[in-house]
C-alpha cells in the first residue's frame, strides 16, 4: 500500500511514499488464494456451482484447492514478510462465516481462521484492508433470488455488521463491495462469470442497484454503531479503464467517452461521491433506448428510494482497480436488442502502440493510470484514493525472470508519484494484484498475476518468488527508506 508522504519532487523518484501491501489475498470460498471450499463447515458460494458447469471454465479447472491458503498460510506470510508489506488486502468469504448467508448460523471454525490471518499479520506489523464481498454470494442466497432480490442488501448489512463486531477492533480499513460493475455484467449481462445469468439490459442494473445499496447500508451502519470506537475507514472498490476520444477531434467520439466513462466509473462513483443518484447521461440514454424499443413500465435503471440510507456520502475514500486503458469510438451498440452495449452506443478500441501482456484485454498504459486519478480528483471533490487492484498478467510458458513485469512495476509506481506530485491527487495507497498466482476465475489458472508463482501441479503448492517479487521489495525498500531511484 502506498502512503503518500509530500516529500521533495518526483525528479529521480525524489519523494518518499510508503509502498506496502501487495497481493490482494482472496478467500471467496474455493477460487484464486484458498482452497478448503468445504473445509471446516463454509457452505457453497456461486463460484463453487459455477465451476461444476461444464464449459464456463479454462479446462474445466476449479479452485477447490487453488494455492491451499486455507491450510498453507504460514506460507504466504512468510511470502508477505518478504516482500517487505506493510499492508495487506484480503477477502473474506461470506460463505465460510455464515455458511448460509444468514447470522443465523456462524461457523466458529471460520472465525477462527480469519482472527488467526489478522493477528499473524498484526503481529509481524502487517495491516490488513478486507473486502467483504468479492464475488462470491452464498449459494444459499442466490438459490433465493441472489443480487437481483432487494432482500439480499438487507442480509449483506447483517453480515457486515457482524464483520465489524467480530473482527474490527483490528481491521481499519473496509472495502464493501469489489468491483459491483464486474458482477453485474459480467454475471448477469454476458453470463461470463457466476451466476451465469443472461438477461441484457436489465439485470445488470439492478444487480448494480441493489451492490450499491448494500454498500450504503453496510457504511451506515459502520458510521452509526462502530467508527466512533474502532475508528476505521470504509469505502467500495471501483474498477475502470482509463477512457479517451479515438479522434481526440471528433464530437462523436468524444460524447461516446463521455457515455463510456459514465457507465463504467460513473455508474458507482456518482452516487457515492456526487449526487446520490446515476450520471444523467447513463439514465438518459437507457431511457432512450428503452423508448426506441418500445419498452414500458418505468426505467431500467432503478431509483434510489428516500426511505433507505442515502448513498451520497457513503465512502471514506475512494478505492479504484486499475488495469488498462481504451480508445473510444462512437457507435457499436447493437440495434436489434436491448442490451448495455445498445444502450451506451460505444466502442472500445486499443491502441495499437500499447503492449499487451498476457491476457488480450490488458494492454500496458501506466500513465492511463495517471491520467485517471487525475480525472477522479478533479470529478470526485479530491478524495483520498487507494489503488486496490493494479497488475500485469502472463500466459503461456512460465517465466520466472519475469523482466516486464518488474518493468511494468517500477513505470507504473513512477506515474503514481507524478500523479501525487505534480498533480496533486491525494493518493494514498497501492495495492498490486498479487501476491500469488491463483485462480483467475473464468481463466482458471491459465492466467498468472502473482509476484509468487504457485505450481498447481504439486500436491505441496510450492511458491517461488518472481523476478518482479524481488524488485518491488526492492522498490518498497527503497520507498521506505525515502531514497531515490
Amino acid at each position: 500500500m502506498v502512503k503518500s508522504e509530500k516529500i521533495p519532487t518526483v525528479s529521480g523518484w525524489h519523494f518518499r511514499i510508503k509502498l506496502s501491501a501487495v497481493a490482494v489475498f482472496r478467500d471467496p470460498s474455493f477460487f484464486s488464494l484458498n482452497g478448503g471450499w468445504q473445509a471446516d463447515g463454509k457452505g457453497p458460494s456461486i463460484w463453487d456451482t459455477f465451476c461444476l458447469e461444464k464449459g464456463r471454465v479454462f479446462g474445466e479447472q476449479n479452485g477447490d484447492e487453488a494455492c491451499n491458503s486455507y491450510e498453507l498460510w504460514e506460507k504466504d506470510l512468510e511470502c508477505i514478510q518478504q516482500l517487505g508489506l506493510t499492508h495487506y488486502r484480503l477477502s473474506f468469504s461470506w460463505a465460510r462465516l455464515l455458511p448460509d448467508g444468514t447470522t443465523r448460523h456462524v461457523n466458529q471454525k471460520g472465525v477462527q481462521y480469519y482472527n488467526k490471518v489478522i493477528d499473524d499479520l498484526l503481529a509481524c506489523d502487517v495491516s490488513p484492508m478486507v473486502t467483504l464481498y468479492h464475488f462470491d454470494l452464498p449459494q444459499a442466497l442466490q438459490d433465493q433470488g441472489g443480487w437481483k432480490s432487494a432482500g439480499t442488501a438487507t442480509l449483506f448489512n447483517d453480515y457486515a455488521k457482524f464483520c465489524f463486531q467480530t473482527f474490527g477492533d483490528r481491521v481499519k480499513l473496509w472495502i464493501t463491495v469489489n468491483e459491483p460493475y464486474v458482477c453485474a455484467k459480467l454475471g448477469h449481462e454476458d453470463g461470463l462469470h457466476a451466476p451465469g445469468i443472461k438477461e441484457p439490459g436489465v439485470a445488470a442494473y439492478l444487480v448494480g442497484h441493489n451492490m450499491l445499496r448494500a454498500h450504503a447500508m453496510a457504511w451506515h451502519s459502520y458510521n452509526s454503531f462502530y467508527r466512533t470506537k474502532q475508528k476505521g475507514a470504509v469505502s467500495l472498490a471501483i474498477n475502470s479503464d482509463w477512457l479517451e476520444a479515438s479522434v481526440a477531434g471528433c464530437a462523436e467520439d468524444v460524447a461516446a467517452t463521455e457515455r463510456q466513462l459514465a457507465f463504467t466509473l460513473g455508474w458507482f462513483a456518482w452516487p457515492v461521491f456526487v449526487t446520490g443518484d446515476y450520471p444523467k447521461i447513463m439514465r438518459s440514454a437507457i431511457d432512450a433506448q428503452s423508448e426506441k424499443f418500445g419498452r414500458s413500465g418505468g426505467s431500467r435503471l432503478p431509483s434510489f428510494s428516500k426511505d433507505e440510507p442515502a448513498v451520497l456520502g457513503t465512502a471514506d475514500f475512494f478505492a479504484l482497480n486499475y488495469y488498462t486503458s481504451r480508445k473510444v469510438e462512437a457507435g457499436g451498440g447493437c440495434g436489434e436488442v436491448l442490451s448495455m452495449k445498445s444502450d451506451r452506443d460505444a466502442r472500445d478500441v486499443l491502441d495499437p502502440s500499447w503492449p499487451i501482456c498476457g491476457v488480450s484485454w490488458l494492454a500496458v498504459v501506466p500513465h492511463g493510470l495517471r491520467k485517471l486519478l487525475k480525472y477522479i480528483k478533479d470529478t470526485f471533490n479530491n478524495p483520498a484514493v487507494y489503488i486496490t487492484e493494479n497488475g500485469f498478467s502472463q500466459v503461456g510458458q512460465l517465466q520466472i525472470e519475469d523482466v516486464q513485469r518488474s518493468e511494468f512495476y517500477k513505470d507504473t509506481i513512477l506515474e503514481v508519484a507524478k500523479a501525487i506530485q505534480e498533480d496533486g491527487v491525494n493518493v494514498r495507497g497501492y495495492f498490486a494484484w498479487s501476491l500469488l498466482d491463483n485462480f483467475e476465475w473464468a481463466d482458471g489458472f491459465s492466467v498468472r498475476f502473482g509476484l509468487f508463482h504457485v505450481d498447481f501441479a504439486d500436491a505441496r503448492r510450492g511458491r517461488t518468488i518472481y523476478r518482479s517479487g524481488r524488485e518491488y521489495a526492492k522498490i518498497i525498500s527503497k520507498f521506505q527508506c525515502g531514497q531515490s531511484k
